[in-house]
């Protein structure tokens, strides 16, 4: 099996009073086996009811979805079986041990105690959680129950991994250990895995893909540094002693290059360009033949952050203007 993931058309409406609400729309994905995928979007965009599709918590209203080769409709027993999901939650019993609550996990799926305890203890190693494995959860930090979710979803070892908002109330120390445990097990245990999360850092240092989700429909699927390069690219930020030196600078950069953002704030000005890098010192060399010496010369690269202004007109982090996609998806669904 060489496909992982496959949607057509994958359309999801809710009924609100009168009101037809659609959080996805026709959205088709794909992704091969041993990926890591980054599904990102806006608040609102839809990606939370995408994720419940595949995983078979929600059923499409229409269009299809086939999931480690199942139909997420017609089979999602053998879905459930074929994958691991960790939510926002914690999975794991509080009052139970650590150790406990994964051999309950592992015996769920049909592996033998013996197995779920080698299992188990496995995952404990891995996650450095050894130590911790005869704790109660409630004792546990919040990385350390992280990770234990973490284990929770591996104790079958799926060959599909969904992590939603893995990082979402951890400290960044904790995030960035958490992060490298997802590298270190995807890559013992060639896993394909599906991330969703509002730190775009992350998604930028794990995921191979990013698919961009916004008003329920794909609007952007590439890596990371090609949609850095085709929908953001570099920033010049160049600062005169005058805001006539300034309107003159701006004039020039549009020419110099046409297809350039060039804008102007007060005496300084940004020039957003694909390989900004490489054009700072024809640009200088202009400035200099003019009369135009800069007082101060930045060259940022973009980050994902612009990728998504620019795609979308607003920040992953940006609140909805209205209580549509998910948030209707709650409150019908309930």
């Amino acid at each position: 099996m060489d496909t992982m993931i496959d949607t057509r058309g994958l359309t999801k409406e809710f009924r609100s009073g009168k009101k037809t609400v659609t959080a996805v729309k026709d959205l088709d994905l794909h992704i091969e086996v041993g990926e890591m995928v980054a599904l990102l979007g806006p608040n609102g965009a839809g990606k939370s009811t995408t994720l419940r599709m595949l995983t078979t918590l929600l059923t499409p209203t229409s269009g299809t979805a086939r999931v480690a080769g199942h139909d997420v409709t017609a089979d999602p027993q053998a879905v459930r079986r074929a994958i691991g999901y960790i939510g926002q939650g914690n999975s794991a019993g509080h009052a139970q041990r650590a150790i406990d609550e994964l051999v309950v996990a592992g015996r769920s799926y049909g592996l033998s105690r013996t197995a779920a305890h080698d299992r188990a203890g496995a995952l404990l190693e891995s996650l450095d959680l050894a130590e911790q494995a005869r704790q109660k959860v409630m004792t546990l930090s919040g990385g350390q129950r992280r990770r234990l979710d973490i284990a929770m979803g591996l104790i079958h070892a799926p060959g599909l991994l969904f992590l939603d908002e893995p990082s979402t109330g951890l400290d960044p120390q904790s995030r960035a250990n958490l992060q490298q445990h997802v590298l270190d097990l995807r890559r013992e245990h060639g896993a394909t895995v599906v991330l969703t999360t509002h730190y775009l850092d992350e998604a930028d240092a794990l995921a191979e893909r990013i698919v961009v989700v916004d008003h329920g429909r794909v609007v952007a699927d590439d890596t990371p540094a090609a949609l850095k390069a085709e929908h953001a690219g570099d920033r010049i930020t160049l600062a005169f002693g005058s805001d006539a030196d300034a309107v003159r600078a701006a004039e020039r950069a549009s020419a110099a290059h046409p297809r350039a953002d060039v804008r102007r704030d007060g005496a300084g000005i940004d020039v957003r360009v694909a390989g900004g890098s490489g054009l700072v010192a024809g640009l200088l060399g202009d400035y200099a033949t003019a009369g135009l010496v800069p007082t101060s010369v930045e060259v940022a690269r973009p980050t994902l952050d612009d990728v998504f202004l620019s795609l979308t007109g607003r920040s992953l982090r940006e609140g909805k203007t209205n209580p549509d996609h998910d948030t209707v998806l709650e409150e019908v669904a309930a």
